[in-house]
């Protein structure tokens, strides 16, 4: 599987763990940056692993800064990405299972590498049900048709 990471400064030594947990477990990972602690705008990397998530280039993202949340935002301004902030493993979980989410955040400054790692590998390893959660999916789909011309 490909998966597109991203983070700003605030979250690049998490995203650092996060790769090489990727590449430790035989996913192809493109870091899309920042590569340095420098103050950085986090929109450009999560607007960035998004466009590459929606327009297939890699499967899955994970974008990081230090809450998980101002990146998610940004993410979610593209088209058809489900940038979801997860801080434990159950959420991590059902954004699979019921809303298909194609995109993790995750906040540096929120939680630990051990915790972010066991949340990344639940969100990975769950599948999408369908059945019920397809239509709602849809129904997200059908919005984001109407709002984003």
């Amino acid at each position: 599987m490909k998966i597109a990471v991203g983070s700003d400064h605030g979250g690049l030594e998490l995203k650092k763990e996060v790769v090489r947990y990727l590449e430790a477990h035989g996913y192809e990972v493109k870091d899309f940056g920042t590569h340095t602690t420098d103050s950085c705008d986090y929109p450009e990397f999560g607007v960035a692993v998004a466009e590459a998530v929606v327009h297939g280039a890699y499967e899955k993202g994970v974008i990081i800064c230090g809450t998980g949340q101002g990146i998610a935002l940004a993410a979610n301004k593209v088209k058809g990405a489900r940038a979801v902030v997860c801080s434990d493993t159950f959420s991590a979980e059902m954004t699979r299972a019921h809303n298909d989410a194609n995109i993790l955040s995750l906040g540096e400054r929120v939680v630990g590498k051990g915790l972010a790692l066991k949340i990344l590998e639940t969100w990975l390893k769950t599948e999408f049900e369908g059945g019920r959660h397809t239509n709602r999916v849809d129904l997200i789909k059908a919005t984001e048709n109407k709002n984003f011309k």
